[in-house]
């Protein structure tokens, strides 16, 4: 059995602490949406971003800062990314929000860059915004919503999308379903996996872009890559358990050039 290095036992560690209260309950088959891991040329920029639009909760440990917002994570590494999210095979992702007008209006006022506003696939008021290094967010407005933002939904652009959406329904054992117009989704607890065609011909992998890796919480994580091994998937870094940490970690990449980061130990903190 591996162990992992200290740097990475930090990192885990980091966005393990916080986490409890935040992850979605895990479906059937132990498997909720954890984070998504942002590169960023400014920490402190991108801690006031998610902090005053989103309402987000900073947590810094070691090396890390992560914010903590509802039902997953956005981790934070300061490098400068090799691109923006467009361009990318993880497009954007998205947040619902009570009144998308009065969130766009305070984005513009702040002098931030605002993209199209338009009703979308659920027939509700959308907008996309811009954040620092390429950050490319969409807004869909829901004025039940319990909270004013909540986490919703990652979108993957890439010509081979509906072979993608099979591969994550096969692999993490999801059921697709359609979310409004777009029949090409489906559902992890915590996040909506969206999948369209896009209009890059060869978008390009996310490792190192703005958006680096997205992150699943995988309960009994080590008989879960032993299943993806059967199954012939290899990992980037294979099942490791952190010494002292009690949490389990493995990367691997999609079949699109998408990299993640499956956890196990994110709830018991």
């Amino acid at each position: 059995m591996r162990v992992l290095s200290t740097t990475l036992v930090i990192v885990l560690g980091a966005l393990a602490a916080p986490a409890s209260a935040q992850l979605a309950v895990p479906n059937d088959n132990g498997i909720t949406y954890g984070h998504v891991h942002l590169n960023v040329s400014d920490v402190e920029v991108h801690k006031k971003l998610w902090v005053d639009y989103f309402g987000g909760v900073v947590v810094e440990k070691g090396p890390l800062t992560a914010v903590r917002l509802p039902n997953f994570l956005i981790a934070l590494t300061e490098q400068e990314p090799t691109g923006p999210m467009q361009g990318s095979v993880l497009d954007h992702f998205g947040f619902k929000v009570r009144d998308t007008a009065a969130f766009v209006a305070r984005w513009r006022e702040a002098g931030m860059e605002v993209g199209p506003e338009f009703i979308g696939a659920e027939g509700m008021p959308n907008a996309y915004v811009m954040g620092p290094d390429g950050v490319w967010i969409e807004l869909q407005e829901d004025p039940s919503l319990h909270v004013p933002v909540a986490g919703y939904h990652i979108h993957f652009f890439t010509p081979g999308y509906e072979e993608l959406l099979e591969w994550y329904a096969r692999v993490f054992s999801l059921k697709v379903r359609p979310r409004g117009r777009i029949q090409t989704t489906t559902d992890v607890p915590g996040m909506n996996m969206s999948f369209g065609a896009g209009q890059v011909d060869d978008p390009a992998p996310t490792r190192g872009r703005a958006l680096d890796r997205i992150g699943f919480e995988v309960d009994d994580l080590e008989a879960f890559c032993e299943r993806l091994t059967a199954m012939g998937i290899e990992f980037d870094v294979p099942y490791a358990e952190v010494e002292d940490g009690g949490l389990k970690s493995a990367f691997l990449t999609d079949p699109s050039g998408v990299y993640i980061q499956l956890t196990e130990g994110y709830d018991e903190y």
